[in-house]
């Protein structure tokens, strides 16, 4: 792995780590899933304006089609979705540990669906991220948390594994940043009929959703797009995931920081643990890729 794909790996992570603080903000005066299919619609708009700019084409092979329109519904539209229906319940924090699993659930699907080898380190790794989840969701629920919040996130992070099984290796051969907007549109369609069907828009404006939204737009909804499949396409899905192992902890700092959300010895302890946990399952499998 180069110099070039390590520090854009750990932009990366942080603007991924990011998305869940601004979403919280976001969801506090706007409807979530209108919120959504807006972003969608901007992010996407800007993203194949862009490489239509760059000569890029909109013809691209049957493969590339189907992780667009499969990274579409299920990343930005199901694990997104849902994410932001639970912020308005589920603190930030939690969103994004619970969200940070991805990497664990990717190895373990990986080692028990498609049968992938899993050396001793990766099963003592998704040990630990069970421990470590346990023990924060031990401590959350003495607080309260709503645990249907927490089950649309679950449900959610399932559906972003989902997504990074089914795409790996889809989105080479040329177009990356059409790919990129595409795949935005056909979240923002998705999420349009689902709030039309589940939702009744409602918009507060304010300066906080003002620049949470525009934030979200550009930088988790389209740099770290972007960044992602090109670490992706360069080093490989495996690799690339090696660095949601820092989102846990720029999780819950980005939160506690501009949301000043309570963190507790057992949530600073679930989130260690977690972290250890997802390295050593991405260092495992990276020695089998």
């Amino acid at each position: 792995m180069d110099i070039r794909a390590i520090l854009l790996g750990l932009v990366f992570a942080i603007m991924w780590s990011s998305a869940f603080t601004s979403a919280r903000i976001i969801v506090a005066d706007m409807s979530p899933l209108f919120a959504l299919s807006c972003r969608y619609l901007i992010s996407g708009l800007l993203g194949v304006g862009i490489a239509l700019a760059l000569g890029q084409s909109m013809r691209l092979t049957p493969a590339q089609w189907r992780a667009t329109i499969i990274f579409g519904i299920l990343q930005n539209a199901v694990y997104l979705g849902l994410n932001f229906v639970a912020m308005q319940t589920v603190e930030a924090s939690l969103a994004a540990i619970i969200a940070s699993t991805m990497p664990l659930l990717v190895g373990f699907a990986a080692w028990v669906v498609l049968g992938e080898k899993l050396k001793p380190l990766g099963v003592i790794g998704l040990i630990a991220g069970v421990i470590g989840v346990s023990i924060i969701m031990g401590a959350r629920l003495g607080g309260g948390v709503d645990m249907m919040g927490v089950a649309l996130c679950v449900v959610g992070v399932i559906a972003l594994t989902a997504a990074t099984l089914l795409v790996r290796g889809a989105t080479s051969g040329g177009n990356f940043l059409m790919i990129v907007g595409l795949q935005m549109l056909v979240g923002c369609v998705a999420l349009a009929l689902a709030t039309l069907a589940f939702e009744t828009p409602r918009i507060n404006p304010s300066w906080p959703l003002f620049f949470a939204f525009t934030y979200t737009c550009l930088i988790p909804g389209l740099a770290a797009t972007i960044i992602w499949f090109w670490l992706v396409n360069r080093i490989g899905a495996t690799r690339a995931a090696t660095f949601h192992f820092l989102n846990p902890f720029f999780g819950v700092a980005i939160a506690s920081l501009l949301l000043s959300e309570t963190l507790g010895s057992r949530d600073i302890l679930g989130v260690t643990i977690i972290t250890i946990g997802i390295l050593a399952v991405q260092i495992s499998r990276q020695k089998n890729a």
